[in-house]
């Protein structure tokens, strides 16, 4: 390796396109750039397996496994995801969802998993496919110019490089490096939430076909997730407004979230004599913000590195694979054929805006009691059902029908709403309080 340089004018190391973070987005278009042999370089701060959260899979993920060749590597260490079930606290029952109920039913499962090891499944996957992967590498600045950028790299061992490259793809996750060097990162002023989150062993589950179903649990202050993985053990957490988080004070996290599982008796009932691994517990806030834009002269952002709703969909994996399928044709234009890249921006840009804006008319009004009748009574008038469950499953960038659908739903919730004004009210005065911002709300 080269003596590193201090000076950004001999640059250490040339690459053709950088890409920022080896998660599922950077890790998914340095495999398909360097399939294609182009001259890609695939930058992770940390070492694979590490931890992340975002382990609950959409049935649209398993067709981009499939064109990376890396089904069967996430099959063996994931757990079947058939459906979704609701529970709520203002319901004697609980409602179960199937997608194989949608309307195309050739997306029936998905899978639960540990991000470390399906994260490492397409870093590696990636480095076969003829990127070049390199960990320990954290980007800290990118210097653009009109041939291209130069880029400030630190290792772990504080270490210094200085990389040139033509391209520059943004795949750091919530990190936003480029999101924040330009400050076009904003809060969504329509959804404001927060999480702890860790897992337990011992939790009970669902029987048979069931068991590997995700579960969302309403309570007062927001919504859980039970996540079950096939080593035994189930991911809980909890999404809350920041106003909750803020009642925390000194108690410890693992303290706080015990407290916090307790306020659902359901959830509590299930996690009965479970045991928190490690004593592990993990808090984030500003959950759902976007960028004014996703693409430049010589970048794009990819993923959570442009936007972020929330995770009550389990939409984030999805969109920021998908994002690096439709990133890879937008960069192999701007290095062959530049006359033609702006009109490949527009493009990407209006399919990075579609997959939050659809999912998000839904996440804003999850816990909007309407909407909560929606879910535990779910019926089929005019296919809405199933274009709902296609919206869950993510099929929304192909040519699946379901708009029409979708808008009838739409007007059905509006209908019902006005029809319990008073309640309807009432739910929107809650709202207002509960997306307050609130300084300090997350450790």
């Amino acid at each position: 390796m080269k003596t590193p340089s201090s000076s950004p004018a001999t640059p250490d190391f040339h690459c053709d396109v950088l890409v920022v973070g080896g998660g599922p987005a950077g890790a998914t278009i340095g495999a398909l750039l360097g399939e294609r042999g182009r001259d890609v370089v695939v930058m992770e701060k940390a070492h694979h397996p590490r931890f992340h959260i975002g382990e609950s899979l959409l049935p649209a993920n398993v067709q981009l496994f499939d064109r990376l060749g890396v089904r069967d590597a996430i099959a063996a260490v994931g757990m079947p995801k058939w459906g979704v079930e609701f529970v709520s606290p203002d319901h004697d029952h609980k409602a179960f969802v199937e997608f194989s109920e949608a309307w195309d039913k050739s997306m029936p499962y998905a899978w639960q998993v540990r991000r470390s090891e399906m994260d490492e499944i397409l870093f590696r996957n990636a480095a076969r496919r003829g990127a070049r992967t390199l960990e320990g590498h954290q980007v800290r600045a990118v210097e653009f110019d009109a041939e291209g950028a130069t880029v400030q790299v630190e290792l772990d061992d504080g270490a210094r490089q200085t990389w040139r490259t033509k391209f520059i793809v943004d795949a750091s996750g919530r990190d936003t490096l480029l999101a924040n060097q330009f400050k076009i990162k904003e809060k969504n002023p329509k959804h404001n939430s927060s999480a702890l989150y860790g897992h337990f062993t011992g939790a009970k589950r669902l029987e048979g076909k069931l068991e590997g179903n995700i579960t969302i649990f309403w309570f007062e202050h927001g919504w859980f997730w039970f996540i079950p993985l096939t080593d035994g053990t189930t991911s809980i957490g909890a999404v809350c407004w920041p106003y909750y988080l803020k009642t925390r004070q000194k108690r410890p996290l693992p303290e706080f979230l015990r407290d916090t599982i307790a306020l659902c008796p359901q959830l509590a009932e299930r996690l009965d004599g479970a045991r928190l691994v490690d004593d592990a517990v993990y808090a984030t806030g500003n959950y759902s913000y976007s960028s004014t834009r996703s693409s430049g002269d010589r970048y794009l952002l990819l993923g959570d590195a442009y936007a972020f709703v929330d995770p009550v969909f389990s939409s984030g994996v999805f969109l920021a694979m998908q994002s690096a399928f439709e990133g890879a044709d937008v960069v192999e234009t701007a290095l062959d054929r530049p006359n033609a890249y702006a009109a490949a921006r527009r493009r990407f840009d209006k399919r990075m805006q579609h997959g939050p804006r659809e999912f998000s008319w839904f996440i804003f009004r999850v816990t909007n009691p309407t909407m909560r009748e929606f879910f535990m009574y779910p019926q089929n008038p005019l296919r809405v059902k199933e274009a709902l469950l296609s919206l869950l499953a993510g099929d929304i960038f192909g040519k699946t029908p379901i708009w029409g659908s979708l808008r009838v739903m739409k007007a059905l919730y509006y209908i019902v709403s006005i029809g319990n004004l008073g309640r309807t009210v009432r739910a929107w005065k809650r709202r207002r309080v509960n997306i307050r911002d609130v300084e300090g709300s997350v450790a």
